[in-house]
């Protein structure tokens, strides 16, 4: 039960937050969308806030998310991919998730077109071009030409429909370091409307987690990824890198 009213509490939070973040840059709250990141919390804490009315959940690993998908079929979740998602699984991911935000290659998009006609999650697969735009050697995503080329083929899918960009930056305490990358994402995707990507393609920019959300918020983002202010602390490797 404490962990119950923790995680209300951290919700409402959050949520408050977020409101204020959206308001501060003039926008409407409710065109946000939180995603609860609940990688390496069991199905209770998902069960704890989908009891405080979160209905989106993010999960990093495949295997981790379908035990967990299966434990809440009971309830009404999107689950979204926002960790990196190998070829390989590609199959398994576009049959249970609602929305993929880490595709990073012409290759995945293919796949995940091939075996979304297969899916037993309702509704049509949404996706995301994770763009890398610092070309740091230890995160995924594709590089800002690569990931045009991703979007133009996307155009062309017939099972899954291209909803936006997301963004991973360089790891910072400060949300005011991170702000930079916000920025240059929104400014790229406004480049892209520009030359003639559809607006819908490219509606959504899932970017900032628990550290720098507000920010993201400020800059633009529709998606931010929340999960250590909502679930608490995980318990990580030393050579993890930052928690959403």
């Amino acid at each position: 039960m404490a962990v119950d009213r923790r995680i209300t509490d951290n919700l409402h939070l959050v949520r408050s937050r977020i409101d204020a973040a959206a308001r501060r840059a003039g926008r409407d709250p409710s065109t946000i969308q939180l995603i609860a990141v609940s990688k390496t919390f069991g199905a209770d804490h998902v069960r704890a806030a989908w009891q405080a009315g979160q209905r989106d959940f993010g999960e990093n690993k495949v295997q981790e998310a379908l035990q967990k998908i299966d434990e809440t079929s009971d309830m009404d979740v999107r689950w979204h991919l926002i960790g990196h998602l190998q070829s390989n699984k590609a199959r398994k991911a576009a049959a249970r998730f609602a929305c993929i935000h880490s595709v990073d290659s012409i290759d995945l998009l293919d796949r995940l077109d091939q075996s979304a006609d297969a899916r037993t999650a309702p509704g049509v697969l949404d996706i995301l071009v994770q763009v890398d735009l610092a070309g740091e050697a230890t995160k995924f995503g594709a590089a800002a030409d690569s990931a045009r080329a991703i979007v133009d083929r996307a155009a062309a899918a017939r099972a899954v429909r291209l909803v936006g960009l997301m963004l991973l930056p360089p790891w910072s305490e400060d949300q005011e370091q991170t702000r930079r990358w916000f920025v240059r994402l929104r400014e790229l995707r406004d480049r892209w409307i520009d030359d003639g990507v559809p607006a819908g393609s490219l509606r959504h920019l899932s970017m900032g987690m628990s550290h720098d959300f507000e920010a993201a918020i400020e800059e633009g983002a529709t998606i931010v990824r929340v999960g250590t202010a909502i679930f608490g602390t995980r318990v990580k490797p030393v050579s993890a890198g930052p928690s959403p």
